[in-house]
């Protein structure tokens, strides 16, 4: 759809907006704007389809999450409370606890009681909910967390043997990076768990049917996105891969867009969603003139991890059929073994879980930069995400280091929108790295876009206002 301008002064109905990227963030940016009456949004998707970092794919007996796979919470969760508005809350479904009880498997094929895994989850729960403890520590969570594990181990009465203790806690901090996407917790800073929010209520609820996927289809106002975009229309065009971004030109105030297909995009605005790793990859070459350094600054600051996750598909339901899934533990003689094998990559696949609704698949987790390597292999018979690999993301979610913090820069930074010289919004920044509370979620960057739709949008009510 072209965009399309006027030589009167311009206002919501006429003003040109081009929202970069058609993931959470875009989409529900667009649609914020189409809403309040904004006529002349265009959307510009590098991929083949819609959904950034949600990407639900038709595998085994229904669909299956590659990318976003939960809505983690209720209560202040942006897709939970939409869901609720629109009394559709039956799309998902409460993980029960049953589901979420998982074996430990050593290396040598043993398998650790539950009492013997009991002994130390009451250290794992503390650690969790150490968050006090954090905001005086000067050092990285990885160093906080390892000083307490210990110190809380040495007070245990009935100890479990001290190699079996460090192998849970190593699948521990694995599990946890799954949800940092940091190579190594000593890389995160104290401020990653102190700003990030949790929402109240089950912070594991599973998609039902079409998989995230058809929050989408609510978002958008449709019966299936993938035939009728909604209230999108046409707006949305797909394999449209923004080079360059001339936000201050000289002879006027538009905004030039160039593809990489060489097409010229006009407009008054841009929403730039990319991910946190495009901006760090691109950024030098993407903007016209440079980012400012406080911009800059933000960009290199925060970063982008990697967190993939890959399906088997068996013939029948995994056995023991009593276990939900098993986490894997490392002993010292076996992982040093493994090192020196072409496998060595698999010591960073922390566990193997049941994917709900569908007794056939096995979904195993990986984190690091074991990951990224893992994402060069050629599979045969499973799927698995490739997210650092792709250039359209560059990994999957952000996380705050120790540099960010030593740099004194954040989300706030890297949402702060360019200006001009009567305070109007030229590039603004969404997606989950802005969210100061819920980076690395799929609301917190649904949440971004409206931020962003609703800064034009009060910009224009403002101008509006004065115009007289």
């Amino acid at each position: 759809m072209a965009l399309v301008t006027s030589p009167l002064r311009k206002t919501s109905q006429t003003v040109r907006v081009a929202v970069i990227g058609c993931g959470c963030s875009g989409m529900a940016a667009a649609v914020r704007l189409v809403e309040a009456g904004f006529r002349n949004v265009l959307v510009l998707e590098a991929e083949n389809r819609i959904g950034g970092r949600v990407q639900t794919v038709t595998f085994g007996d229904s669909v299956a999450d590659l990318g976003a796979q939960w809505c983690h919470g209720e209560n202040g969760n942006a897709i939970y409370e939409t869901l609720r508005n629109e009394n559709r809350l039956d799309l998902l479904e409460h993980t029960d606890e049953k589901s979420t009880s998982f074996k430990c498997v050593r290396s040598n094929k043993e398998v650790l009681s539950d009492n013997e895994v009991l002994k130390l989850n009451h250290i794992f729960t503390k650690l969790m909910n150490s968050e006090d403890d954090l905001h005086s520590y000067e050092g990285s969570v990885g160093a906080k967390y390892t000083d307490m594990f210990w110190n809380e181990f040495a007070k245990l009465a009935d100890k479990p043997d001290r190699a079996v203790a460090r192998e849970l806690f190593e699948n521990w901090k694995k599990n946890q990076l799954s949800g940092d996407a940091a190579d190594t917790l000593f890389d995160v800073a104290p401020t990653d768990k102190i700003e990030f929010w949790d929402c109240e209520g089950d912070n594991m609820l599973h998609w039902k049917d079409n998989g995230f996927h058809s929050f989408f289809n609510l978002l958008l106002k449709t019966k299936n996105y993938k035939t009728d975009m909604g209230l999108l229309g046409q707006r949305v065009q797909l394999n449209q891969r923004v080079k360059y971004i001339e936000w201050q030109r000289e002879c006027n105030n538009e905004i030039k867009i160039t593809l990489d297909s060489g097409k010229i995009i006009m407009a008054d605005h841009v929403i730039c969603t990319v991910s946190l790793g495009v901006l760090q990859e691109n950024h030098e070459i993407m903007f016209y003139p440079s980012l400012p350094l406080w911009k800059i600054r933000a960009i290199n600051g925060l970063k982008l991890g990697i967190a993939n996750k890959f399906l088997f598909e068996f013939e029948k339901p995994f056995e023991p059929l009593d276990w939900n899934g098993f986490f894997c533990l490392w002993r010292d003689e076996d992982i040093q073994a493994l090192r020196d094998t072409e496998k060595f990559w698999l010591e960073s696949v922390f566990g193997f879980f049941r994917v709900k609704a569908q007794p056939r698949l096995l979904q195993g987790w990986i984190i690091g930069s074991h990951a990224r390597y893992m994402e060069t292999l050629k599979p045969t018979k499973f799927i698995r995400t490739q997210w650092h690999s792709n250039r359209n993301f560059r990994g999957t979610y952000s996380f705050r280091s120790l540099r960010t913090d030593e740099l004194r820069t954040g989300a706030w930074d890297l949402a702060a929108p360019l200006i001009d010289q009567e305070g109007k919004p030229i590039v603004q920044f969404a997606g989950e790295a802005t969210n100061r509370h819920h980076f690395a979620t799929a609301h917190g960057a649904t949440e971004s876009g409206w931020r962003e739709a609703d800064r034009l949008i009060n910009y224009y009510q403002r101008r509006n206002a004065t115009k007289f």
